[in-house]
């Protein structure tokens, strides 16, 4: 195999080992989709505006953009969600803020929980010891949510997001 042939194939492999360490997306109502739109537009804005004044002021202004098509017909509101979509991928931060614990921040798995098991090694875990599992971003693992990390969870450090 010449030395093109091998990168090809490596680049297979790892996109394999990518696409298994994904989890399903969630189906999201139109309802869902316009209020992780807004929430994207909000997180956006707040990486291109300082000035916390200047943020409110645009912050205000999106939200009169959206509550302006509320209510809506169905394809208006179909085309209305991709055109947001769009101009949301238009205005992206080249390097967004990150919140300090997220993938991506200078607080990421610092200092991680260490698993019961290796805290009570004779297995005489306590009744007050907490019972959930955390995310590689220390949130607590819900199934609601769709971050759950069982097995296996791929981190997007180019992304700054959890997969």
């Amino acid at each position: 195999l010449g030395p093109r042939r091998h990168a090809a194939t490596m680049n297979a492999v790892i996109t394999a080992a990518a696409n298994q360490a994904r989890q399903k997306p969630v189906k999201l109502s139109h309802n869902q989709e316009v209020a992780r739109l807004y929430r994207k537009s909000l997180k956006t804005l707040s990486s291109w505006v300082i000035d916390r004044d200047i943020f409110l002021e645009e912050a205000t202004n999106l939200r009169s953009r959206f509550d302006s098509e509320r209510g809506c017909s169905n394809a208006k509101a179909v085309r209305l969600l991709k055109e947001g979509k769009a101009e949301l991928f238009e205005f992206t931060h080249p390097d967004p803020y990150c919140v300090p614990f997220m993938p991506g921040g200078s607080l990421f798995m610092r200092n991680p929980p260490p698993p019961l098991e290796i805290c009570f090694p004779d297995g005489d875990i306590p009744a007050d010891a907490p019972k959930h599992t955390l995310n590689p971003d220390m949130s607590v693992c819900t199934p609601e949510t769709g971050k759950v990390a069982v097995g296996s969870v791929l981190v997007d450090f180019g992304k700054k997001n959890m997969e």
